[in-house]
């Protein structure tokens, strides 16, 4: 059941639908080639801090969390061209009605149809909302035995008809949306964002951060909570979000220098974050490593891996190909092992978190050119 923060938030943006606030947003400026197709309407009453639309690819398929009137779903729409596919979530009727009105007027302006417009809460992507409530206008709950028998039915959907199925998406986007989950369920929206993104997919998210925890009186402040203020992360837990539901790679993007407001002495600013999920399963040794290039003597990975410069560390296959990928691969060299180990026949993997390679597993066999003492060929 809506909770009275939720229900505050829902009112203010549902308000914000049909009479623009300006106070609901950051300055942000966006590319302006991709506003010329969208509509007057869905400008004036979208809310954001940033635009993570700017790091998307020709192809991806991307879920907006918190769509709201859809400007971010229309530019990723543009950025993703016909073979990509946008997906938007929002809890809020009015804003999803506008999204959906001016959503045929921008397919025929960019010349394809690749946007979808879904109700549901993002700290509950399997359970898409409109498919319970048709359930619930058929069957209204009077009793406490109908609301029991509700909640199984929203269980029901989430496992046979989720919203947003596990693993399917290659990007989750959102613009200044995350603060507005309330604080005991925002591990469950980090888990969520981790849950319906690709292996080697990514989450590119701006929202508001303070400088310091904000304090449990604020906290209480619904106008606050629901103006993007007190419901914000410090950036530190912001970005302890993301690492505890299992990314890696995370990186801050961008981060405003200015605070985009001041309460009782605390800055709230934008930030956007890139994070990336890879490397479920089993650690597989494979004799392989990773040296770190610098230019510090040392670092640690988010799972307390330490490499150091120009040592050769003992890494599983997880992480080996992890770091041929962004936001490694400039900063690490990759070395298979001179007998290379089959997926199907290597054991777990149990080095430790600092641990180099012993040089002779990686030394590369010699060619019978260079094994012969007389021929120059091995020169470089």
């Amino acid at each position: 059941m809506a909770s009275h923060l939720e229900t505050k938030v829902k009112e203010r943006y549902a308000s914000a639908a049909h009479q623009t606030e300006a106070a609901l947003c950051c300055p942000v400026q966006y590319d302006k080639s991709l506003l010329e197709v969208i509509p007057a309407e869905v400008i004036e009453k979208d809310y954001g801090c940033g635009d993570p639309s700017q790091y998307l690819r020709e192809g991806e398929t991307v879920l907006d969390l918190g769509s709201g009137t859809g400007k971010i779903c229309f530019m990723a729409a543009q950025k993703v061209g016909p073979h990509g596919k946008v997906i938007g979530v929002d809890m809020t009727d009015d804003m999803l009605e506008v999204a959906r009105r001016h959503a045929p007027t921008v397919a025929e302006r960019i010349g394809y149809q690749n946007v979808l417009f879904k109700k549901g809460r993002i700290q509950d992507l399997s359970l898409d909302l409109e498919l319970w409530n048709t359930h619930l206008s058929g069957q209204p709950i009077q009793s406490s035995e109908s609301f029991l028998e509700a909640l199984k039915y929203a269980d029901t959907l989430r496992r046979e008809q989720p919203m947003i199925a596990s693993d399917s998406v290659d990007v989750v986007v959102s613009n200044c949306v995350l603060n507005l989950v309330e604080s005991d369920q925002k591990k469950s929206l980090f888990r969520e964002i981790h849950r319906v993104i690709r292996q080697g997919g990514r989450a590119v998210i701006s929202d508001i951060v303070s400088d310091e925890p904000v304090p449990e009186a604020l906290r209480q402040d619904a106008h606050l909570w629901s103006g993007c203020i007190s419901g914000a992360l410090s950036q530190t837990e912001f970005l302890e979000g993301f690492r505890e539901a299992g990314f890696h790679g995370i990186t801050l993007l961008k981060r405003d220098e200015q605070p985009w407001q001041t309460v009782e002495g605390i800055e709230f600013r934008s930030v956007t974050v890139e994070a990336f999920k890879s490397g479920q399963g089993p650690r597989l040794e494979r004799h392989q490593a990773v040296i770190y290039k610098g230019p510090f003597a040392s670092v640690t990975d988010d799972g307390g891996h330490i490499y150091l410069r120009g040592q050769p560390m003992a890494v599983c296959h997880q992480t080996f190909d992890r770091m041929g990928l962004k936001p490694y691969r400039n900063l690490f060299e990759r070395i298979e092992p001179s007998d290379s180990v089959l997926v199907e026949e290597a054991s777990a993997f149990h080095g430790s978190p600092m641990q180099i390679r012993d040089p002779k597993e990686l030394k590369q066999t010699l060619s019978s050119s260079c094994a012969d003492n007389s021929s120059d060929s091995c020169c470089c």
